[in-house]
């Protein structure tokens, strides 16, 4: 279900660079980037022992998260305040993956209350999906619905990493 997820995700990132703006083309772009370096840092960090690919890893999803910021910028001068709030939610996300990959510590002192994060941030996000169906614009409801799932998927992951006793 996860490769499927990914290539329509991969569609919708091709159409988007094809007749989306330029911001939501780099967006599109940057996102799918940041979400595959994060699935292969999560599924396969058994894999990259290297320094050099880890250092290459860290460079590309340092690309990728300036093309997501340029693209948030993109939309506030676009006035598209729907995208401009996704950006800012799904920044908000990424910051929190990464300090439960991070500081898997810190995360089970504080679980129920990164949890609640976790569980407004993703709230949020929804809230958006329905905005974009309610205005009409299904392409954009449907594309953000994809993603959520696709991040859900990776935070069960996270979590379940995170438990003691978990494998890996």
């Amino acid at each position: 279900m996860r490769i499927a997820i990914f290539a329509l995700l991969v569609c919708n990132t091709a159409y988007y660079l094809y007749a989306g703006t330029l911001a939501k083309g780099v967006d599109a772009a940057a996102w799918l980037v940041l979400l595959a370096l994060f699935a292969l840092e999560t599924g396969f960090a058994t894999v990259i022992h290297s320094r050099r690919t880890a250092l290459v890893l860290r460079a590309v999803r340092l690309i990728a998260a300036l093309g997501v910021c340029a693209a948030g910028i993109g939309y506030i001068i676009e006035r598209d305040v729907l995208d401009a709030v996704n950006t800012a939610l799904w920044l908000a996300v990424v910051v929190l993956l990464e300090t439960e990959v991070r500081f898997p510590g810190a995360i089970a002192r504080f679980r129920r209350g990164f949890t609640a994060v976790a569980a407004a941030l993703y709230a949020g996000l929804a809230v958006l999906v329905l905005l974009w169906a309610w205005r009409g614009e299904w392409f954009d409801a449907y594309d953000a619905l994809l993603w959520l799932v696709a991040f859900a998927a990776i935070e069960m992951d996270v979590v379940a990493a995170a438990r003691p006793g978990a494998p890996g």
